[in-house]
């Protein structure tokens, strides 16, 4: 809600005398004020972050604000911001160019003003130039405000500061403690009138050093108004805050882990006494979505798609065959354009006419379609893996960035994207494997439902291998039985490249040795969630020295140990539970006897929540058999646990890669 205030203009000399003065006065006593350009003796003296000697970079001081004014007749959140970073290598250059984003739709904009920044060197101070300052384009919604800082030299201290004006409530960031830097000093305070109130989240694991919330009485007014808020003032500081990690391999979205101070504006009362509720609670958001134009009114368009697809497709078949037969129908009509679009723009008639269209878009074609064939289905907000977790105390809608559909069928639920032409029916792309969405059940209102991973992912070899002296080579076949999102990564890449780059390779993930002679994907024993191939082939070089070393693992599921670091920040996610098995038999080749066998093993995870079998041995006097598993039977493991995961995914390595079955000549 913004606010008209009257003018009360006065023209005459010494009211413009006044006015001037004034005006120098409270410049002057700002500047000082906000310290800028004031470095302080321990900011000087700073020469490098002891903890941590290779950060290029380090924040000596950051500080923002959030409060509420009127200008020009109107009320508007202000966020201040004033940052000193100090530049300790060459790598801390990238710092020297600044970014401000600001958000702008069709009713406002935002405006980032005051820009000052000065490139502090051992007494000398560069200053921007205003002209050095200009605006980027962003995305649809967002714009950025960017500049470079000047005579930019390792040592130099980058102090610069901002403000932002903006119409929308709803844009009180909070603070983010955390970043790629270290941050000696961070602190973020604001003063909120009563008027407007907001859901606030507090997360990640650092202690602040000062958290403090105090009243202050009749802090805020509007001259058309007697009224006067209190205001709630909020201070939080840390201090020495280590950078964030690098993203490391099988993680979420950082975000779920950073220290952040997160609003979302819930109501907010004007000084007429108009309440206007943004979000409060989910009954308030289930009222809202089932008119809001870009997500409920777009699934009643039930009579659009039952005149515009054939009809058969809405009533032929059970329950199951007529989902399966419009899931596929969605998949074949449309593109995916590579977007999200969840909040705003989404029109579905448009989409389905283009044949293109964002996730939203193509998940709501779906959803219609599905009702209108009589199953029941229902909208499911969820965030993918890379945005985050969405909060569960309180609705937080900016947390969600995807939209999918939630489908029961009997006394069986399944959870469904259309977007992937490739993806089968009940199985959610990996991006989506993020624990759980909020379902918009319009009859009963919404709940959380959790996102459970197809339990049957990997892949199971089964192989022959025959030797032959003479040659000096090995020749055998291979099944490889692919299935869940091992058999969706490789359907993915066998529709992406022809045959024989496919055939060449798959020959060197073998080895150089390996060579195939033939291929066949066997179709009568694939599905959509099962891929069959069989191989014959050939190796290279397997007798040295009058004796056979035969490494049984020419197929390797993975080569090296995915988890090196000798410390882990996050926890270990893998989305999914995985599985690899691997079934050879080896016929001893005429005028050799079996000289060694490598050694068994076999290890497991505590609580069943991983496995590692290896087993070679003497099957009769002729076949040698090699069997190996490996499991994972958990999605996600803690930190805590990183020692452990380590060292099971280093044996299964050792396992692959440095065992070896030795014939000797009789």
């Amino acid at each position: 809600m913004l606010f008209w205030l009257k003018p009360n203009v006065k023209q005459n000399v010494m009211w413009k005398v006044s006015l001037v003065l004034l005006l120098f006065c409270q410049t002057f006593y700002a500047q000082n004020k906000d310290g800028f350009g004031i470095l302080s003796h321990k900011e000087k003296a700073f020469q490098e972050y002891a903890k941590d000697s290779t950060v290029p970079a380090v924040f000596l001081y950051e500080q923002g604000n959030n409060y509420f004014e009127v200008r020009n007749n109107y009320v508007w959140l202000i966020t201040t911001y004033h940052a000193k970073i100090k530049i300790l290598n060459s790598e801390g250059f990238e710092y020297a160019t600044v970014g401000i984003p600001f958000y702008h739709n069709d009713s406002g904009t935002e405006e980032v003003k005051k820009v000052r920044a000065i490139t502090h060197n051992n007494g000398v101070k560069n200053v921007l130039p205003k002209d050095n300052i200009y605006v980027v384009d962003r995305s649809e919604r967002w714009k950025e405000k960017r500049f470079t800082f000047s005579n930019v030299k390792v040592g130099s201290i980058l102090e610069y500061t901002y403000e932002i004006q903006s119409p929308f409530y709803f844009n009180l960031n909070g603070w983010e403690f955390q970043s790629d830097i270290p941050k000696l000093h961070t602190e973020y305070s604001a003063s909120i009138p009563g008027n407007w109130r907001y859901n606030r989240t507090l997360s990640g694991n650092l202690k602040l050093f000062i958290n403090e919330a105090t009243i202050k009485k009749d802090c805020f007014s509007i001259p058309i108004s007697t009224e006067m808020a209190d205001c709630e003032v909020v201070r939080y500081v840390m201090k020495d805050v280590p950078a964030l990690p690098d993203r490391e391999e099988f993680m979420l979205a950082e975000k779920n882990y950073r220290p952040v101070l997160e609003f979302e504006l819930a109501t907010h009362l004007n000084f007429k006494g108009f309440t206007r509720k943004y979000t409060k609670s989910w009954e308030d958001v289930d009222i809202e979505f089932r008119s809001d134009k870009d997500l409920g009114r777009q699934l009643r368009k039930k009579n659009f798609f039952e005149k515009n697809v054939p009809l058969e497709l809405l009533g032929k078949g059970d329950l199951m065959s007529r989902a399966k037969t419009i899931y596929a129908f969605v998949q074949n009509h449309f593109t995916w354009n590579e977007k999200y679009g969840i909040w705003y723009d989404n029109r579905v008639k448009k989409a389905f006419e283009e044949r293109k269209g964002n996730v939203a878009e193509i998940n709501i074609a779906l959803i219609n379609l599905l009702n209108a064939a009589g199953i029941k289905t229902n909208m499911m907000l969820m965030a993918t893996r890379q945005f985050g977790l969405p909060k569960q105390n309180h609705p937080v809608m900016s947390d969600f960035n995807y939209v999918i559909a939630r489908v029961q069928i009997e006394d069986q639920q399944y959870l469904l994207d259309a977007t992937d032409k490739l993806l089968p029916f009940g199985m959610l792309p990996f991006r989506c494997l993020n624990y759980y969405g909020r379902v918009m059940d319009f009859d009963k209102g919404s709940y959380w439902q959790k996102i459970i991973p197809n339990k049957k992912n990997g892949r199971t070899t089964r192989a022959e291998v025959s030797l032959d002296p003479e040659e000096g080579n090995a020749i055998g076949t291979m099944i490889t039985v692919s299935t869940g999102y091992a058999c969706l990564n490789k359907r993915r890449q066998l529709n992406t490249i022809d045959r024989d780059s496919y055939l060449e390779k798959m020959s060197e993930e073998f080895g150089g040795d390996f060579n195939i002679s033939s291929y066949e994907l066997v179709e009568k024993f694939s599905n959509e969630k099962r891929i069959t191939e069989k191989y014959a082939f050939e190796i290279e070089n397997t007798f040295q020295a009058g004796n056979i070393y035969l490494d049984p693992f020419f197929f390797k599921f993975f080569r090296k140990n995915p988890f090196l670091a000798s410390k882990r920040h996050y926890p270990i996610d893998f989305g999914y539970q995985r599985n690899s098995t691997f079934n050879l038999s080896i016929k001893t080749p005429p005028g050799y006897k079996l000289k060694s066998l490598p050694e068994s093993k076999n290890m497991a995870l505590p609580e069943d929540l991983g496995s590692l079998r290896f087993e070679c041995k003497k099957e009769t006097a002729e076949v040698i058999s090699v069997y190996f598993d490996f499991k994972i039977n958990a999605t996600q493991f803690h930190k805590e646990a990183y020692d452990v995961i380590r060292t099971f995914f280093q044996h299964a390595v050792d396992t692959q890669t440095q065992s070896y079955i030795v014939f000797e000549k009789v």
